[in-house]
């Protein structure tokens, strides 16, 4: 028994299920017509048989808006009636696949490229016509007569001999009357330029244009001519040699729409296991809505100069979606309707080689034109650091990539990692950093003051995403640590001094953690100040504070963390405040002390004081007592007369 196929359902699952875009119909036939070139091409080199083709090589399309037909015609190999039975007449049965197998069989080294893999495009155009008429004629045969192959679709089609006088193919399309639209000469030159831009033959349309008159001098007359509607200058074929900057530019804006140079082109061929060409641009820069959800990823995927993707998100990771250009393989497997690629072994390396050349091409520019870098690095810096949490297989590479501020750095200029680890103190074990918004106010933060004294490099760090990517990162054997967050201890002789503190504040301690026990989570001696009273500070699994911030902006629901007090003990304020906690802790002036402190803190980290109006009410009034002090102490923390 066999299994029995409905064919109405097979052609209407592909005629209306198979493609996402009707307009794929003119480039399924124009890359049939080129196929049909091709072999045509290659025939003639084999076979003196083969009939003299009239005229040069060319795919003509011609839209006639009254017969409401558009036809797309080659001078290429032809089909007999056998052909076009078994071409035509059989659902998936590709004849380009089959040429192919041919010259397999024939062992051929020089194969010519043909675009087709499955037989099934050429009834995309039952998407807009409700009849398709082929007329064709075999180039290598004697017979005069061609064929004519008919069908709408409804499970059947007709086939007769005609005559036709030249050899080739012409594909009839009898247009729907709600798809009148393709016989538009803009919507046609616009689907050819997306699609079919770069096929190697030259694509025609007879258009009308008004000429003066030969005859009459002063008046118009409409005539008609051939028109090429396609550029067929695929620059990334021809040798980087002969290509100008200039066409380089020119390109770049013609795919990116953007009206900058680029800051670097990067043109090359991969050959070996996996061979394609790409030609992919940096832009100089950044899109503004290169951020958004549904920006738009990946270089453009041709195969064998026909367009198939516009972004091909699976070529490229997302902490490179700045690059444009394409690629074009002949080696990607694609699925039947060729608008989509499939996930493959090919792919993956593909997409390896594309992101190790972009990053190497990234290295070059910043040892050999650093001020063009800095700039790149400037607008797509931030980008580029998502590849340290993603693509932890290349953090190497991309750490050597990155530029950071520091508290050795001068305004514009900039460290590298390796910088840093290079000039480390013998002592140092870690690469220290802190998070915020601004440059000026870091660099004076109290959080910088043990290093200072110390000596020791920090990372101002000024992007909100950079905790998140440098809370568990290492380069080099070097662990990243944030300053703001758990313990510091880089002063042995400060540790030592640490312990006579704690007993001597120690019931202190005690009561400010008590008073404040809904607002922080402990109250301790600080390792790393030692001008500023106090600080807050994160356990070191906590959010950085904007990163919490940023997430509950976009409506996460962050649990809420309570911070770590840290008093300085060598601040005159925690003596003072000692001596009122031991002469009567429930003094509501050491409340009002405690208050302030917290504030101070929260202040200091880049937040709101917990209640501003009563921040500043007391406020004024330890002012107002710190003036009526006879030998008063001074607000910076040191001793007058």
């Amino acid at each position: 028994m066999e299994f029995k196929t409905e064919v109405n359902q097979i052609l209407d699952l592909m005629i209306h299920s198979l493609y996402s875009h009707k307009e794929i119909f003119l480039r399924e036939l124009v890359s049939n017509a080129s196929d049909a070139l091709d072999k045509a091409r290659y025939e003639a080199l084999l076979n003196s048989d083969l009939l003299e083709i009239k005229g040069d090589w060319k795919i003509k399309i011609t839209a006639d808006k009254d017969a409401g037909t558009l036809t797309v015609s080659d001078n290429g190999i032809g089909m007999n009636m056998d052909e076009a039975i078994e071409s035509l007449g059989t659902i998936a049965h590709s004849g380009t696949k089959a040429f192919l197998q041919s010259l397999k069989n024939k062992d051929i080294q020089d194969n010519p490229e043909l675009i087709g893999q499955f037989g099934v495009g050429f009834y995309s155009a039952f998407m807009v016509a409700d009849k398709i008429t082929v007329l064709s004629k075999k180039a290598i045969s004697k017979d005069i007569s061609g064929v004519k192959w008919e069908s709408t679709a409804d499970g059947s089609f007709t086939v007769e001999d005609i005559e036709k006088a030249d050899s080739g193919t012409d594909v009839i399309l009898h247009i729907k009357a709600d798809e009148k639209k393709y016989l538009d000469e803009w919507q046609i030159r616009s689907i050819i330029k997306k699609y079919s831009d770069y096929i190697e033959y030259p694509v025609v349309m007879e258009v009308e244009r008004e000429k003066d008159s030969v005859l009459e001098k002063g008046t118009k007359v409409k005539v008609k001519e051939e028109e090429t509607i396609n550029s067929g200058k695929a620059i990334w074929l021809r040798d980087k040699a002969e290509i100008t900057d200039t066409e380089y530019n020119n390109f770049y804006r013609h795919i990116s729409h953007d009206f900058t140079d680029p800051s670097k082109i990067i043109h090359y061929k991969a050959e070996g296991t996996s061979e394609f060409i790409s030609l992919l641009y940096i832009p100089s820069k950044a899109p503004l809505d290169i951020f958004y959800k549904d920006f738009k990823i990946g270089p453009a995927l041709y195969v064998k100069r026909v367009q198939i993707m516009d972004h091909c998100e699976q070529l490229i990771p997302q902490y490179l979606r700045f690059v444009k250009g394409l690629v074009d393989s002949s080696d990607l497997p694609l699925n039947v309707s060729r608008e989509m690629l499939q996930n493959n072994r090919q792919t993956e390396v593909i997409k390896n080689n594309i992101t190790k050349k972009i990053l190497e091409s990234l290295g070059e520019m910043k040892n050999s034109e650093y001020e063009k870098y800095l700039a790149f690095f400037n607008e797509f810096g931030k980008i580029l650091k998502e590849g340290l949490h993603y693509d932890y297989s290349r953090k190497e590479m991309i750490s050597d990539l990155l530029l950071f501020h520091s508290t050795r750095t001068e305004k514009g200029s900039f460290r590298t990692l390796n910088d840093y680890v290079t000039s480390m103190k013998a002592d140092q074990k870690e690469i220290y950093y802190l998070t915020g918004n601004s440059l000026n106010e870091l660099l004076k933060s109290p959080y910088l003051e043990m290093f200072t004294e110390k000596d020791y490099e920090v990372l101002i760090l000024l992007d909100e995403i950079d905790d998140l990517i440098f809370s568990n990162f290492d380069y080099k054997g070097k662990k990243f640590k944030s300053i703001i967050k758990g313990e510091i201890n880089i002063d042995k002789q400060k540790k030592e001094d640490e312990k006579e503190s704690k007993e001597k504040f120690e019931k202190l301690l005690i009561f400010i953690k008590e008073t404040l026990i809904n607002e922080v989570k402990d109250v301790r001696i600080s390792g790393r100040l030692t001008d500023s009273p106090c600080c807050l500070v994160g356990d070191e699994g906590d959010l950085d504070p904007r990163m919490e911030k940023l997430l509950k902006s976009m409506g996460q629901d962050v649990p809420e963390r309570r911070k770590i007090l840290e008093i300085n003990p060598l601040h005159p304020i925690f003596d003072t405040m000692l001596r009122i906690f031991e002469k009567d802790k429930s003094d509501s002036i050491l409340g009002e002390y405690i208050a302030l402190i917290l504030d101070q803190a929260l202040l200091l980290e880049g937040s709101k004081p917990k209640d501003p109006v009563l921040f500043i009410k007391y406020l004024s009034s330890l002012m107002l007592e710190h003036a009526k002090d006879e030998h008063p102490v001074s607000l910076s923390g040191s001793a007058k007369g």
